[in-house]
């Protein structure tokens, strides 16, 4: 290097995307430039990595490495304006949930906090982009809201300890974790799943925030309002299991892999617990938002 040159700093913090181009091109991986801001077209710039964020997280430190640089270089920049943001990623091998994890949303519905976490699933096929309708099912009448922290994982791992598990997260995302009431509660023999995974019940972005960026995930504000109405209002401080936990605790039955989504439970004031209840009905705009990671906001149709 010439004497008195300095080297280039590459950020360490990154928000990962996915868009369409205008013109309805083929899906490209991006970055934004701050919550809300430009893209940068990662794609573009290093043509060769993968198009799929799950395969661009298999790639690890490799991947990583290229989108700081070409986040670093000031080029490849295209405006938002024009382009459509997809979930920053589509195809995750598993989509983990967590119920009863708030302390306050045990409070509401007058429950016990659980003494070890409680773990259902959606399918992938339930997700949907950051601004994608939600798609209200003839078959339920029910239809509820549920703002989650959501974390994607980084790096294989299986008996994950909990002093290590957050070498596994890559970063962190919005979620809502849209919710068939009667179907979760009362049909299918009370079995969660189809209650929570009919298509589109799993918006999803509006980037992957790398952890780098969140000085401590676990003193974020968190809210959902339902056409302009607060209806959820709580912090991250409020989990009853942390993502060290809840991580060294799934891994002790699955394999965890580069793509995995992780939903860590909600805060109260969902609909059923509303006296009335209060469900989603076509026309309806759920807006849900995490400090530092962003807004997704989604029409019910």
């Amino acid at each position: 290097m010439p004497p008195g040159r300095v080297p280039l700093a590459l950020p360490r913090a990154m928000r990962l995307v996915r868009f369409q181009p205008p013109g309805g091109a083929e899906p490209r991986l991006g970055l934004e430039e701050e919550e809300g801001g430009g893209l940068v077209d990662l794609s573009g710039a290093e043509p060769s990595l993968p198009r799929s964020m799950r395969a661009f997280l298999e790639t690890g430190e490799h991947g990583l490495a290229a989108a700081r640089r070409v986040l670093a270089s000031g080029q490849h920049r295209l405006p938002r304006a024009g382009a459509r943001l997809l979930a920053p990623i589509d195809d995750p091998e598993k989509v983990i949930c967590v119920g009863l994890n708030y302390r306050d949303h045990c409070l509401e519905q007058d429950v016990k906090v659980p003494k070890e976490p409680l773990i259902f699933s959606k399918f992938p096929s339930a997700i949907v982009g950051p601004f994608d309708d939600i798609v209200h099912p003839a078959e339920s009448s029910e239809v509820d809201w549920e703002v989650e922290l959501a974390a994607v994982i980084g790096k294989t791992g299986r008996h994950i300890q909990e002093s290590a598990a957050l070498e596994h997260v890559v970063g962190f995302t919005v979620a809502n974790d849209v919710s068939a009431r009667d179907w979760q509660m009362r049909r299918n023999g009370r079995q969660w799943l189809l209650g929570k995974t009919f298509d589109t019940f799993c918006p999803l972005g509006p980037a992957i925030v790398t952890k780098d960026s969140v000085p401590d995930v676990h003193n974020l504000s968190i809210r959902c309002s339902v056409n302009g109405q607060l209806m959820q209002s709580s912090s991250t401080k409020q989990l009853v299991f942390r993502l060290p936990q809840l991580i060294a605790w799934v891994s002790q039955f699955v394999t965890l892999r580069p793509g995995d989504v992780l939903l860590t439970g909600t805060p109260p004031g969902v609909g059923v617990f509303r006296k009335p209840p209060v469900f989603l009905k076509p026309g309806d705009e759920v807006r849900c938002e995490i400090e530092e990671l962003g807004t997704i906001c989604n029409k019910v149709v």
